[in-house]
């Protein structure tokens, strides 16, 4: 029987880090292929938009809807509003739809900025729906079927695009009549307003100046974001593409490999920033990670049996794998924090498991040296300074200490179709910490996330008095992840205990900052 449990830990141990090995190394392939196309491929994208500009009088632009959905933002709703209406294109050729299902006093906010924009002669119109059916997804839906747009601009409450966004945008969408959607580059509004914020920008950098543009610069299936992009309205009606769905939790996602698998093409600008707001806590943070879990898992199961049938070179089928089941890092990363204490025993009950532990170990440190390698050059890449090196120690504490609730929300993929579009609360916070309209609920999963944490400083000591110290490093990560998560997500109103919701509104007063 020791045997058998033995040899289970052995699988276990084994399948998680062979898992987190292969996604790990998989990162050092995505900086080759960023780093061999980057400079042609921005100077190619830097050329067209001068061109056109040049060329093309104002009356022959394309008209543009830029589309805002927004649930409930107050203290976002008025600034997204503003920035997109006011937007440097040509007069008459961009409409702006404020796809607005909230319920709350946001209404009033919309509709008194809208007013406003109006009577300064802007085109702004709010559209509202009887019901959230299909949630972010059916809002834009509903939005495109009354939009005048041959070209869909979409932009999430807590972005603020930039006066040139779409004048950049549009003529990389309109020299390529393959192209579905212009995806642009992430920003940040807040990045250092704690080391929560820091630690999200690096990660959020390496995804956008690394990954993206390797995918799309080497002819990869990639996606929309959800936000911060612009579609070619053709690509959304396609019958093929079959439009907006919201049968999964990541519209965006599911959308553009549909596109993709349509025939369609996506492509990527780097040098089009659009800065928005990251998380400002553990708990808002939390559920936006939950989201994005959860729906690319269920995209995932949705759309690789078709990827696998396409007919796409065996490399692309790969990429498209590694990158739609990217979240399952989180419950490899779980497995390996379980099994730390079994492997002890066996590695005394199994001879041949000691030395087939080293070898594991060695992959394992392989592979953890790329993200913040990744990310570090990223940051690198954009601003010319190796800042992001201070913020490598935060994102690892967040990486290991969110891959319980991660690792939930990828079974929860797994397991479930669509779900309720839980949107993450904002501040309205550029730079300086603000107070929240709204927060989201604190939930019970902190204690498992505390108990985690003793296990793995536990684990951590009993390796190190060992002598297996290398090991115990990780294990020390992940204890200071688990404890520091458990103890940010702990309710500070100790006179119960509240079950995990979506979103609660906990202040019907301005937020500061807004």
């Amino acid at each position: 029987m020791e045997t058998i449990f033995s040899w289970a830990v052995l699988t276990l141990f084994g399948g998680a880090t062979l898992a987190l090995a292969v996604y790990g190394l998989h990162l050092y392939v995505l900086l080759f292929l960023f780093l061999r196309r980057r400079a042609t491929n921005r100077a190619r994208q830097k050329e067209v938009i001068e061109a056109y500009a040049t060329v093309t009088p104002d009356e022959r632009w394309p008209v543009v809807t830029s589309q805002i959905p927004i649930y409930n933002e107050a203290g976002v709703a008025e600034r997204v509003i503003q920035a997109v209406a006011t937007m440097d294109y040509p007069k008459g050729r961009h409409e702006v739809q404020v796809l607005d299902d909230s319920d709350d006093e946001t209404a009033d906010r919309v509709d008194r900025v809208a007013a406003m924009l109006t009577r300064r002669g802007l085109d702004v119109r709010v559209v509202r729906r009887a019901h959230r059916e299909g949630y972010k997804a059916g809002a834009l839906a509903h939005g495109l079927s009354v939009a005048r747009g041959e070209f869909i601009a979409v932009f999430d409450a807590d972005f603020v695009p930039p006066k040139d966004f779409l004048r950049r945008a549009v003529p990389l969408l309109a020299e390529r009549s393959d192209l579905a959607c212009l995806q642009g580059r992430w920003s940040h509004l807040n990045r250092d307003e704690s080391w929560l914020t820091r630690s999200q920008a690096l990660g959020i950098d390496g995804h956008f100046a690394i990954e993206q543009g390797a995918r799309a610069w080497n002819g990869l299936m990639l996606n929309f974001n959800g936000t911060a992009g612009v579609w070619r309205r053709a690509a959304i009606d396609d019958p093929k593409v079959g439009g907006w769905s919201g049968d999964t939790l990541t519209e965006d996602l599911d959308l553009s490999y549909r596109a993709q698998l349509a025939g369609w093409k996506l492509d990527y600008c780097v040098d089009l920033p659009c800065p928005a707001e990251l998380p400002g806590n553990i708990l808002a943070l939390k559920s936006q990670q939950r989201r994005w879990a959860t729906g690319s898992i269920q995209v995932a199961r949705k759309l690789l049996p078709r990827i696998w049938r396409s007919p796409g070179g065996l490399g692309e089928k790969l990429e498209a794998t590694l990158h739609l089941t990217h979240y399952s890092v989180s419950l490899w990363m779980l497995v390996l924090a379980m099994v730390a204490r079994p492997i002890i025993f066996a590695m005394d009950e199994v001879p041949l498991f000691g030395e087939w532990f080293w070898l594991t170990w060695k992959l394992v440190v392989l592979a953890s040296i790329a993200p913040p390698l990744t990310y570090a050059y990223a940051r690198y890449s954009l601003d010319g300074r190796w800042g992001g090196l201070t913020s490598i120690p935060g994102m690892f504490v967040l990486g290991c200490g969110l891959c319980l609730s991660n690792a939930i929300a990828v079974l929860r993929g797994l397991c479930v179709r669509g779900g309720e579009f839980v949107r993450t609360p904002k501040s309205g916070s550029t730079g300086q910490p603000a107070g929240s309209f709204y927060k989201a609920a604190t939930g019970n999963l902190w204690m498992a996330e505390l108990l985690l944490g003793v296990y793995s400083l536990a684990c951590f000591f009993r390796y190190f008095f060992d002598e297996h110290r290398g090991f115990s490093v990780f294990l020390l990560i992940y204890a200071v992840g688990f404890l520091t998560t458990g103890w940010l997500s702990m309710p500070r109103d100790w006179t119960f205990l509240r079950r995990e919701e979506s979103v609660a509104q906990v202040s019907d007063q301005p937020a500061l900052g807004s």
